[in-house]
């Protein structure tokens, strides 16, 4: 189907961020007019210059941001039409100019004396400014020179290098062989691969596995070397800001306490056994005398046939969230009806989904809807996104809107939650209920057993090249082979294959990220679960996070909606979770 098929209702309205490209050329040449702040270099010790820098900071970031989002939204709509894809690259280097030319503001901030820092986070004048400037205050003794800070952004396009490097090997050069699929010969590519993973055709599951991970296995002295290029990156790094490791380094940028990943990784390894559980459950259902990792992604349950166009599907996922109150479902109407989402999958659009926005506009979600249940827990999951940039924005000034990474997932995470238990307190069919029990437990498999087991890989690959341990394909596997073994126990074959899996991760090429996820959807069922125990208090409280934009760190924002990461109560609350979800599933499945 082409875009211009599409019913206009299906389709975003980029006409409310810029009437047209000429008005969006008009703002893009004003962005780039006003990237001079030289006249502020030096004069930052002066509170009138400074909150004059600040304050016009803050007006074109706003204008690149919104020229940003445009350019990036239209050439998604048509990954072919050659203007937008150039606009999308106007932007890129629009916004490497607008960094080279703040580079002078970290170093001086820091080169201040504690007193000044701490006068002007006490300054009413300074409130929009004031977690800015005590994460400052906190990096103070991180910040290099200036001269140093130059050097090393000038390096900065070589320090992505290695990540360049792993994407040319695993989009373009990776040699993934021929394969049979859906009755005719074609090129095994990651999708396919995912695919055929979930299918109840065993011998093909076998059959893509081992093509693709020998194909891995051909390049692992190059991914190897790729990988730990990336990880003496970011050791040197870590050393050259003076931090005391690489993790250290990673959560100070997200103002997180290294607690909260020890937590993670302590509350997942001392409730394992329930996942070990649900391993060897699926080798008795699946009947097999020995289960292997192209089984861990079979079929347990048979498709379920809940088709629903995608109004009725979006009305579902309203009446699926009712316990965050009126409010909220009104926002997810006009979201609906106000034209927020693109909608249908057309020749040309990007795939996948994700939610976007820019500062004084509502957010925008693009999808590729089809009528299956996957895709409605997609418009529930984006919608999330979109409501926690929405009430953000309304809530926080312009510097305190953005909310971290570290919390990007919880609110579209919650909003699964609240509808995967609506689906089934509403269900009383016995195979849906199975299905959907299924569901969320690969849900909290692959979100927060398998990141975790990821983020101890990472943690101990660093911590290996800090000690001056060189990184070979030899002790990765070993490591990752071991992790592995714990995490996912005796029911599975440990095969050699499986311990290269390392080298296919691309977010391992962006260290300790990958955690994040793991705390997402730990903290999601947590206040998922408050929500529909205590009622209205608890959305109150939550709505306090989702209006908190960047007014404080992550953590003390959780805290507001009752979750705290730094300590291992939340984490084991959700184990449970998935333990008592199991008990369910087990009994359904007589097993």
């Amino acid at each position: 189907m082409e875009r211009n098929q599409v019913e206009k209702r299906l389709t975003w309205k980029t006409d409310d961020i810029f009437a047209s490209d000429k008005d969006w050329e008009k703002a893009y040449a004003e962005a780039d007019g006003l990237l001079d702040f030289s006249a502020y270099s030096g004069k930052l010790g002066e509170k009138e210059r400074l909150l004059e820098l600040l304050k016009k900071n803050d007006e074109v970031s706003k204008k690149i941001e919104r020229v940003f989002v445009y350019a990036s939204m239209k050439s998604d709509e048509d990954k072919r039409v050659s203007k937008y894809t150039a606009y999308d690259s106007k932007c890129a280097a629009l916004f490497s100019r607008y960094s080279a030319a703040m580079a002078f503001f970290e170093p001086e901030m820091a080169a201040q004396s504690e007193d000044y820092l701490k006068s002007l986070i006490a300054d009413k004048d300074f409130s929009d400014y004031d977690y800015m400037l005590s994460l400052l205050l906190k990096r103070k003794k991180h910040v290099i020179p200036e001269e140093q800070e130059r050097l090393v952004a000038m390096a900065g396009e070589t320090f992505g290098t290695f990540s360049d490097i792993f994407s040319m090997i695993d989009n373009a050069d990776l040699p993934l062989p021929e394969i049979e699929f859906e009755g005719k010969k074609t090129k095994l590519t990651h999708g396919t691969y995912a695919v055929i993973l979930r299918s109840g055709d065993r011998e093909k599951r076998r059959e893509a596995y081992e093509k693709y991970y020998g194909a891995y296995e051909s390049l692992i002295n190059t991914i190897t070397a790729t990988y730990y290029g990336n990880v003496k990156k970011d050791v040197f790094l870590s050393r050259a800001y003076k931090y005391g490791s690489c993790l250290e380094m990673a959560l100070s940028s997200e103002d997180v306490d290294e607690r909260v990943y020890k937590n993670l990784i302590n509350a997942v390894r001392g409730n394992i056994s329930a996942m070990h559980r649900y391993v060897a459950d699926r080798k008795k259902i699946l009947g097999y005398d020995k289960l292997y990792f192209y089984d861990v992604y079979a079929p347990l349950v048979s498709d379920v046939d809940v088709k629903m166009d995608y109004d009725a599907a979006y009305d579902y996922v309203v009446k699926g969230l009712a316990p965050l109150g009126g409010e909220y479902q009104a926002l997810l109407r006009r979201g609906h009806d106000e034209r927020w989402i693109d909608v249908e999958e057309t020749e040309g659009k990007c795939s996948g989904a994700y939610s976007t926005g820019c500062y004084g506009v509502h957010p925008f979600v693009l999808l590729n809807y089809k009528p299956t249940i996957s895709d409605v827990f997609t418009i529930a999951h984006e919608m999330g996104h979109s409501l926690h940039t929405y009430f953000s924005s309304h809530n926080q000034p312009y510097a305190k809107a953005d909310y971290k990474i570290f919390v990007a997932e919880v609110a579209s995470t919650v909003n699964e939650v609240l509808l995967l238990k609506y689906m089934l307190a509403d269900t009383r069919d016995a195979n849906l209920r199975k299905y959907l029990l299924n569901y969320y437990l690969d849900t909290i498999r692959a979100t927060l057993h398998r990141q975790t087991m990821f983020a101890e890989f990472e943690y101990e690959a660093h911590t290996l090249a800090e000690k001056g341990e060189p990184l070979t394909k030899e002790l990765l596997g070993e490591v990752y082979g071991r992790i592995g073994r714990e995490y996912y126990g005796d029911a599975v074959e440990h095969d050699a294959h499986i311990a290269c899996e390392w080298s296919r991760i691309p977010h391992f090429y962006r260290a300790f990220y990958v955690y994040k996820y793991a705390t997402g959807i730990t903290a999601a069922i947590n206040i998922a679960h408050r929500i529909l125990s205590e009622g209205e208090e608890a959305v109150k409280d939550y709505f306090k996070f989702l209006s908190g934009g960047s007014s404080s760190d992550p953590v003390s924002l959780l805290r507001l909606a009752g979750v705290d990461l730094e300590s291992e109560q939340p984490f084991r609350f959700a184990m449970n979770e998935f333990a008592e979800t199991l008990d369910e599933f087990e009994k359904m499945m007589k097993i």
